[in-house]
């Protein structure tokens, strides 16, 4: 299940494994190592295509090929690791990725909020959280101190506007 903008969506996208055939037609999300040693064949295919990072592989690595990519899947590994934090924000700041960026893997409710303050806006539902516990998660954070990807005004601006 995956849960974007606060609701349930159907998945577009296919995940294939390496080594497994691609789809006639359709949105795909195939791995880093898959997208650039097979980056020629996958654009041709005139569909969606996604990517999924390890916690360990940067989008860096995607290079000017980022063009090409509609979906950026960050898989985090176990909870402890918070690379995909810095991730998501390169993705949206320094790389301008107007793509979508979406959680697989091990996060927890307290971190869902901060996820999409740095540009996540899809999350791929744990057996731990559900939809609801998403959406309040998304509700749990009403000022913010430091300024992020999500241009939400923070607290010192809010405070220069009232004067």
């Amino acid at each position: 299940m995956l849960v974007k903008d606060g609701r349930i969506v159907d998945d577009s996208y296919t995940a294939v494994a390496d080594g497994e055939a691609l789809p006639p037609a359709g949105a795909v999300i195939v791995s880093l190592k898959r997208f650039l040693a097979e980056y020629d064949a996958l654009s041709l295919r005139g569909a969606p295509l996604g990517v999924r990072l390890e916690s360990s592989e940067s989008p860096e690595a995607l290079g000017d090929k980022l063009r090409a990519v509609s979906l950026v899947v960050l898989h985090i590994p176990y909870f402890k690791d918070g690379r995909v934090f810095s991730w998501a924000r390169q993705l949206r700041t320094r790389l301008a990725f107007g793509g979508e960026i979406r959680i697989t893997g091990h996060y927890l409710r307290d971190q869902i909020a901060f996820l999409a303050r740095v540009g996540v806006d899809a999350f791929e539902l744990t057996q731990n959280l559900s939809p609801d516990d998403i959406a309040a998660a998304m509700r749990e954070i009403s000022n913010v101190y430091q300024p992020s990807v999500d241009g939400r005004r923070t607290i010192r601006e809010l405070r220069a506007v009232r004067g």
